[in-house]
């Protein structure tokens, strides 16, 4: 990794020398635990980063790729497999982590880059009710409009950005110094009160400098590269470049550990450590697949929670906002529907969920009148179901783009390249069937749909009656009938008049039921 410098964040207290190479740091604390001694509350660290997806971790079995202090979280505390976001994009996914709801009750805040209303509660408000110093680096709720939803500071807490890199080794990391702005919220926290610091990466979110991966010594032969991508030189490289961007964050990880320890606050921290959703390639980011939703975890509260251990438990973002509130001895909300993992944490018992759901609504601009494509999910240790809702829909966005896949090698590769592999073009692009299901215990590919067999009805039926249940208890518009209303929201990012039909950006549209005029 090339040499870079930093430029002192103004005002605030000296960083000191916190070299990125060969940090020692003592481990991450997790969330759930019982009450601190002589009543002292928890600290909390909630560190994710964008668009990492399991099982990219050196500690979880990847060659190409090297996070040390990811791996020490995990060793020090809690390495969990079975973790799965809220939807597998940006936006949606941090509203249901900030407010412990899914994404169907959460109205505008349920599509990407839309508005966030104010009436959801969200837990560092709460935590600051109680007397925490609450802030965040990086990327909090993001993308969207949070001052159109009646905010005046974004729903993750106050902003501390201002420190940052004079030069990063690569183009496409953000210039934004996580550690460093950590250190500035650290040396405004008053003394003896607690903290709940949000570490928002915006790190491995592509684009990526081409061929870093290479350049930083990774080889091809070592690329993860899953069974519906195609085998090439271009998309190793691809993922190689991708891996380059989660060591970096993993590194600026690793010197806030190293700040919490230098402070003696580390065996009272709760340190989080997980990715927002999937990686941003075709079938995975954007997609109810494993590759989509599926993140690491690792969780550390120092002597609270056994350290080494592995954990299968089925864990879903809806849970981090009740145990963060649990730990620090504040009720949660009647109306988060995640549960705490406080209890299974520190006793390591089996965690509270026999089951998680999941979906999505409108990620990008991608289809005619800026529909999205809505699915839901729910997932057990061993099955993931996919309910599609309108399979009529192109799922990557309409073929002028496919513009629900992020732009990169890969995507270019696979689509200049569709007729020497048109069973992984299709996968990735092709319409979908109203159900899907896959055997998930020993494989994450998600490529046989098994909803078709007759061997596996049963399953099926069974997955699906449980999933419309809760939907139903829960009040998801898409199982009460008027679930158009999530295609009348605002988008506030980039809009693609050429698809035709409503292009209009940060408006409602009249065309659906629900729909609010601007």
């Amino acid at each position: 990794m090339t040499p870079f410098s930093r430029r002192k964040f103004l005002g605030s207290a000296t960083r000191g020398a916190l070299g990125l190479a060969g940090l020692g740091l003592a481990g991450f604390q997790t969330f759930a635990a019982a009450r601190p001694p002589q009543g002292r509350r928890p600290n909390i660290l909630f560190a994710i980063a964008d668009d990492w997806g399991w099982p990219h971790a050196s500690i979880a079995g990847t060659k190409g790729v090297t996070t040390p202090h990811f791996d020490r979280v995990a060793k020090e505390g809690v390495l969990f497999t079975n973790t799965f976001c809220a939807a597998p994009q940006c936006s949606p996914n941090r509203a249901a982590i900030l407010t412990g709801r899914p994404i169907w009750q959460l109205e505008e805040a349920g599509t990407h880059s839309s508005l966030f209303p104010n009436k959801f509660k969200v837990y560092p408000d709460l935590l600051e009710g109680a007397g925490y110093h609450i802030g965040f680096t990086g990327k909090g709720w993001d993308p969207g409009n949070w001052r159109g939803g009646g905010w005046t500071r974004n729903p993750a807490g106050p902003e501390y950005s201002d420190c940052k890199f004079d030069s990063v080794p690569w183009t496409g990391i953000s210039p934004i110094d996580y550690a460093g702005n950590f250190e500035a919220f650290l040396a405004k926290r008053p003394e003896s009160v607690p903290f709940c610091f949000w570490c928002g990466g915006h790190e491995p979110h592509r684009k990526y400098q081409e061929g870093s991966g290479g350049k930083s010594g990774k080889k091809l032969e070592d690329a993860p590269v899953p069974a519906f991508l195609p085998d090439d030189a271009v998309v190793r490289g691809d993922m190689l470049d991708y891996l380059v961007e989660v060591e970096w964050f993993d590194a600026q990880l690793g010197r806030m550990l190293l700040k919490l320890e230098a402070m003696g606050e580390l065996e009272n921290t709760i340190v989080v450590v997980t990715g927002d959703n999937g990686m941003p390639f075709p079938r995975a980011k954007a997609n109810l697949y494993e590759y989509g939703v599926r993140v690491p975890l690792a969780i550390r509260w120092g002597e609270r929670v056994t350290p080494g251990r592995t954990s299968g438990d089925l864990i879903g973002f809806v849970d981090f906002a009740p145990t963060f509130l649990d730990a620090a001895g504040v009720t949660p909300p009647a109306e988060m529907t995640g549960k705490s993992l406080l209890a299974s944490l520190t006793s390591g018992t089996p965690g509270p969920n026999e089951y998680v759901l999941f979906g999505r609504e409108r990620h990008s601009h991608a289809r005619y009148d800026n529909v999205g494509y809505p699915g839901r999910a729910i997932r057990t240790r061993d099955h993931l179901y996919i309910r599609n809702y309108k399979p009529d829909r192109w799922p990557a966005g309409d073929p002028e783009g496919y513009a629900d896949i992020d732009d990169g090698p890969t995507k270019s590769f696979l689509n200049e390249n569709k007729d020497k592999y048109p069973k992984l073009f299709e996968l990735a692009v092709g319409k979908r069937p109203e159900e899907e299901l896959y055997a998930v215990g020993g494989s994450m590919d998600c490529i046989e749909n098994l909803a078709g067999k007759s061997e596996h009805r049963e399953t099926k039926e069974k997955l699906s009656a449980k999933l419309e249940a809760v939907l139903s208890d829960q009040k998801d518009p898409r199982v009460l009938g008027t679930g158009d209303v999530f295609d009348s929201y605002p988008r506030f990012g980039a809009m693609r008049p050429k698809l035709g039909g409503f292009a209009k950006q940060g408006v409602y549209n009249p065309h659906y039921q629900g729909a609010k005029t601007p």
